[in-house]
């Protein structure tokens, strides 16, 4: 996985992940606390989670095959969906469960610093995990919003990551506050109620993972800047003079196909229109380098078939010249 991917927000989150949920169940052994058993089980799904994003990243990295030509860079597509998946069972329906049952059957909590002690460990180090995502984004998020980014980035696992370390606080909080609550009121339900807030929270992010990562598998094209960079990359004026049309997608994060169709002069010989493909290909993988597999076809563009709508140069999708 590139640097791009955020090995080191993954790791970091793997980490605390890991070290939370041991404590969280411990917490829940001596306290019988359903948020901490509703947490324990939440830190767990994000343990299993960050692995899935770290095997996605490393089989990402095969090589092509015949029978996979443009390689497996959609691998890290893929477990980014799994995750959704872990995240909406595991987590949020095991944590409604939960919830729904203590809010039937409340018990008072025990042994109260347990639960305190290790949900206020948890903030500390989810706040840790957290930091790590939101400065690896910073390199990579430039101008753009935190929504804008999550729903643009072409590398999943960070805005796994950042939703997941979001989602992981407030759901801290949460269980605080349910258990907090309990012990100020002595019933049990309210420990119940924070345990089923937990669970709708970790839903919501797991759909909105899921839609995320859908919109990816089935193939994003490039950025705006990215498209206009390739647009200009590709006209030298002389023998390429406009795109006719143009498509790109995205094989994997750092992977992009380019296709157009780009119109050349009537009297170029064939040796200089197969010099000036060549030349317009390095042009554009010297702008933009995540360009690897690129296709140029060229064609007589028609100025008259263009305005009759029977060319193919004014394209739906805003990706023409």
């Amino acid at each position: 996985m590139s640097a791009s991917g955020g090995t080191k927000a993954i790791v970091a989150a793997l980490l605390a992940n890991l070290s939370i949920a041991v404590a969280k169940f411990v917490a829940f052994l001596f306290s019988g606390s359903s948020s901490m058993l509703a947490e324990s089980v939440h830190s767990l799904a994000d343990s299993g989670n960050q692995g899935l994003l770290l095997l996605g990243g490393k089989k990402a990295q095969r090589e092509a095959t015949p029978q996979h030509p443009f390689g497996y860079g959609r691998e890290r597509y893929i477990y980014a969906f799994l995750v959704s998946i872990v995240l909406f069972s595991v987590g949020g329906m095991f944590a409604v469960y939960e919830g729904y049952e203590k809010i039937r059957h409340p018990h008072e909590i025990e042994a109260w610093y347990w639960p305190v002690g290790v949900l206020v460990f948890a903030i500390i180090a989810e706040t840790f995990s957290f930091r790590t995502a939101i400065k690896e984004s910073n390199t990579l998020r430039g101008s753009l919003s935190w929504s804008q980014f999550v729903r643009r980035a072409k590398a999943p696992e960070l805005p796994v990551v950042l939703l997941e370390d979001l989602g992981a606080l407030v759901g801290l909080f949460l269980a605080l506050g349910g258990v907090g609550l309990a012990l100020l009121t002595g019933d049990g339900v309210w420990d119940g109620i924070g345990t089923l807030c937990i669970g709708i929270l970790l839903i919501v992010i797991a759909i909105v993972l899921a839609a995320e990562t859908k919109s990816l598998l089935l193939g994003e094209a490039a950025g705006l800047d990215d498209i206009e960079k390739i647009k200009d990359a590709t006209v030298d004026g002389e023998t390429v003079t406009r795109i006719i049309h143009m498509r790109t997608l995205h094989l994997g994060p750092e992977e992009l196909l380019v296709a157009a169709k780009i119109a050349v002069r009537r009297n170029e010989t064939a040796q200089e229109v197969a010099s000036a493909i060549d030349a317009a290909e390095e042009r554009i993988r010297a702008a933009v380098p995540i360009a690897r597999v690129i296709y140029l076809e060229p064609d007589i563009y028609s100025e008259t078939a263009a305005a009759a709508g029977t060319d193919l140069g004014k394209a739906p999708d805003g990706q023409g010249h």
